[in-house]
């Protein structure tokens, strides 16, 4: 028998086989590392102590009980073949990261505080659709947790159905699947199952068969996806779930958390993200806003039946292409005087160091080609540099980092970005205070963000005027920026079309604070999810209309949509249309 101590920090020292992707692990006290089967067995063999450095443990590594759900189909061996229409992440390639100074020059013997510099963050890209050898993805372990309460009886049940035919037809042979459903209590139709062709048979099989009636019980629907997930014996790189309901949990005490404790939090690789849809006006929006917030989730809302297979769609369209895992964006102050005061970043977690050296953003994971975009303001001081007047100084403000996984690999990578670089001419020629339209544009989105959230607050106090007020502030000042853009021109590489959509978003917004049925009906579900959209900076379902294409939408899941449109022109007869009747209001 081998010497386990001879073991590699690759190899499990108990079966002394690969610790590789895919097999459940267990960190001893010790630090060291084995395979959960492994560890169980030995500890259900009354052994305490490490096989590596025989350390004793004082707290045994406790192995739950598997439960009924530990069967799910082993993942598939390296080199299986993705085959489906999602385009792979390019080979070789890596983030890029970009900034912009709001100024290209600041004048020598000046200092500015709350000097603002944006670091934009671009995912590495996905492979050309003809490309000869598309680089492997990322398999995914996929629950869907279905209502199929009484109020999905009939058309709404159909529809949820044909969706997920789609969703079934669209994963490759390395991803899998579970069903759960719910209405009273919830049950899993499906083991978490390779989508091989055998496997989508089995899926479609347990899709079909699902039957409306009862009440809604999401709490009970998310424990049983959360067992699915804790019970398995593999995983794959990228874990999600799909919430969709129709209704108000309405089988749990209203203040009940709807959220298994193990669901929440997990933002590291491979933690599962649970992205919920409202279908229908009668959904509890903020409940399934609440859900996706507490993983790093969206949160969409579908008022037009007939489009939930384009949501689904462009849900999965970045669920099949994630590039990077656990991503962390470093600055540094590189100036001996500079200091970083503040950083917006939406949603994710930022860090500034106490004497303002550097700071950094918790960016999790991205989409292939999705972009991310951070202010951080910084204090410049006066150069202190002696040159001559007509001498070139350039001061360098910040150095850009970012480390992550590669979600295909594995692979943890750390890629130096663009320099935050700025002139002091010792007076400011023409162009040199020229504002960046780039910094200025972010200014406004990040500001039209907080304006959304706070005009969200006001109208649930009741107070719409107020939150009129603030969409209407927010409005106006994306329409100057937008002008200013188009004068100045952006970054040519840019094609967002972010500020038409603030611009779409705030007007819309406003019709819907007229009255309080308006905003019951359809206004709180809206700006949930353009705030929460705008604040992760990534794409969601908001409103059902089919030609909507938001800013943040990736390639790959308009790839994805446009598939599903088409699929669904196949299916449905011209006529057929389930979208309730929408009145027209008008916002002074």
């Amino acid at each position: 028998m081998a010497n386990p101590s001879s073991a590699t920090a690759d190899v499990c020292a108990i079966c002394l086989s690969d610790l590789g992707r895919g097999q459940t692990l267990i960190t001893a006290e010790c630090s060291h590392v084995f395979h959960l089967r492994c560890i169980s067995e030995n500890v259900s063999h009354g052994r305490r102590d490490c096989p590596l450095c025989k350390a004793t443990w004082r707290d045994v590594p406790v192995v739950e009980p598997a439960g009924p759900y530990a069967d799910d189909e082993p993942i598939a061996e390296p080199g299986v073949q993705q085959h489906q229409a999602q385009p792979a992440v390019e080979a070789g390639t890596t983030v890029t990261l970009k900034t912009h100074c709001e100024r290209p020059a600041v004048p020598r013997a000046a200092s500015r505080d709350g000097f603002a510099v944006l670091v934009r963050a671009t995912a590495p890209g996905a492979t050309a659709e003809d490309a000869e050898a598309p680089a492997p993805r990322a398999p995914l372990d996929l629950v869907t947790v279905l209502d199929v309460s009484g109020s999905m009886d009939g058309n709404k049940l159909d529809l949820v159905k044909q969706a997920m035919g789609f969703v079934v037809d669209n994963l490759g042979p390395a991803d899998r699947l579970s069903v759960v459903s719910f209405s009273n209590d919830a049950q899993r139709e499906i083991r978490l199952t390779r989508m091989s062709a055998d496997g989508k048979e089995a899926a479609k099989r347990a899709v079909e068969a699902l039957v409306a009636g009862g009440g809604t019980n999401i709490r009970k629907g998310l424990d049983v996806a959360a067992q699915v997930l804790a019970a398995r014996r593999y995983t794959n790189a990228v874990t999600s779930v799909i919430l969709l309901s129709d209704g108000k949990d309405n089988c749990n005490n209203r203040g009940v958390n709807l959220m298994p404790p193990s669901l929440r939090g997990g933002h590291g690789a491979g933690a599962a993200t649970v992205h919920t849809f409202g279908f229908g006006t009668d959904h509890d929006a903020a409940a399934m806003h609440a859900i996706a917030e507490a993983t790093r989730g969206t949160f969409s809302y579908i008022v037009n039946h007939e489009v939930v297979q384009d949501s689904f769609a462009q849900c999965i369209g970045g669920l099949l292409s994630v590039a990077m895992q656990a991503a962390r964006l470093d600055v540094a102050c590189a100036h001996p005087g500079v200091r970083v005061r503040e950083v917006k970043s939406g949603l994710y977690e930022n860090h500034v160091d106490a004497d303002g050296r550097a700071a950094s953003v918790q960016v999790g994971d991205l989409y292939a080609d999705e972009v991310r975009r951070f202010l951080f303001f910084v204090d410049v001081p006066a150069s202190d540099e002696a040159a001559a007047e007509e001498e070139e100084v350039t001061n360098k403000l910040l150095t850009v980092r970012c480390t992550y996984t590669d979600a295909a690999t594995a692979r943890v990578v750390d890629v130096a970005g663009e320099d935050a670089v700025v002139r002091r001419p010792v007076e400011l020629l023409d162009g040199d205070d020229q504002p960046s339209v780039e910094v200025e544009r972010e200014r406004v989105r990040v500001a039209a963000a907080e304006d959304m959230a706070a005009a969200r607050e006001a109208a649930e106090r009741g107070d719409r005027e107020g939150a009129l007020h603030r969409l209407r502030v927010g409005h106006a000042a994306v329409l100057e920026c937008a002008i200013g853009y188009a004068a100045y021109g952006g970054d040519e590489d840019d094609e967002d079309e972010c500020l038409d959509e603030l611009e779409q978003d705030m007007d819309e917004m406003q019709s819907f604070m007229v009255d309080e049925e308006a905003y019951e009906e359809e206004g709180r579900a809206r700006l949930l999810s353009g705030v929460r959209s705008h604040q992760m900076q990534r794409a969601s379902f908001q409103g059902g209309k089919a030609t909507r294409k938001s800013s943040f939408q990736t390639k790959a899941m308009k790839s994805m949509v446009t598939l599903s449109a088409k699929s669904r022109r196949k299916q449905q007869p011209e006529e057929s249309s389930s979208a309730p009747a929408k009145r027209r209001r008008k916002h002074k």
